[in-house]
């Protein structure tokens, strides 16, 4: 009886809704005729014109804008590879299958709460980039080579840091897979070396992170899985006794706020 009055509601509504957009053309188209007179807004023509480049300067300028399209289409790889996002994206979905509710929180969600955390976090860093690169380039104080190279100080920085002590065996690696010998400290090592090794640090440090929360849980489900095998209840799915338990034992703790506090502190 519920189903059948709901659908009845529906149609009704999607009738009236119906009604109303078809009132509001006719309206619309009303006022158009009645305004035939009116003085009209003139509307932009855009056209796109692709020349052969005559100069070395309209060559350059051509490869230019190929050149920023290409690093616009790959920003989000790029916001993967060099910010704290890959980490706390990582440690996020270890919450979710530690806990055994694989769509709570959804991704959405998920992502979205990573994506701001990565603004909090670099923010400092995203303000030398502004100060240093963005706002001289933009008022033509410096070219585009000098603000790629003044951009990527900031970065190199923020990554040398998250790396400390714990990442120069990464940063080994790279250098040795790329035959780089003459390196005496951070600031020798070439960007495509840097950029792999923190990402390959920051993957290390979410998995461990990730270990340590699995612990507590699994605790949870060795308990019930054993109670429930000395009272009998073989048939009985300890996932469903031990779910319970693992929520309020994540409530009752505060464990978001622990999360996020750990995570923002483990960027210095």
């Amino acid at each position: 009886m519920w189903n059948i009055r709901t659908l009845e509601y529906s149609k009704i509504l999607r009738n009236i809704t119906m009604v109303i957009i078809v009132l509001m053309i006719l309206f619309n188209q009303s006022e158009i005729f009645s305004q035939d007179r009116a003085p009209r807004i003139p509307i932009p023509n855009l056209n796109f014109n692709v020349n052969e480049a005559k100069t070395p300067r309209e060559t350059s300028l051509s490869l230019m804008i190929l050149f920023l399209v290409t690093i616009l289409s790959l920003a989000p790889a790029i916001i993967m590879s060099v910010t704290s996002f890959t980490k706390i994206v990582i440690v996020m979905d270890f919450v979710r299958r530690a806990l055994a509710v694989q769509n709570l929180p959804p991704n959405q969600v998920m992502v979205g709460l990573a994506i701001f955390m990565t603004f909090f976090i670099m923010a400092p860093t995203l303000t030398k980039i502004n100060d240093k690169a963005l706002t001289p380039y933009l008022d033509g104080k410096i070219e585009t080579t000098a603000f790629f190279e003044k951009s990527m100080v900031p970065l190199r920085e923020f990554m040398i840091r998250q790396l400390g002590t714990s990442g120069t065996k990464d940063v080994a690696l790279f250098l040795k897979l790329g035959k780089i010998k003459e390196v005496r400290n951070y600031d020798d090592v070439p960007s495509y070396v840097l950029i792999p090794a923190f990402m390959l640090s920051e993957l290390k440090k979410a998995f461990w992170i990730g270990i340590l929360l699995f612990i507590p849980f699994i605790i949870i489900d060795i308990v019930v899985a054993s109670t429930l095998l000395s009272m009998g209840l073989m048939m009985l799915p300890p996932v469903m006794i031990s779910l319970p338990f693992k929520l309020i034992l994540f409530v009752l703790v505060d464990g978001w706020n622990l999360l996020v506090f750990e995570l923002v502190r483990s960027y210095k």
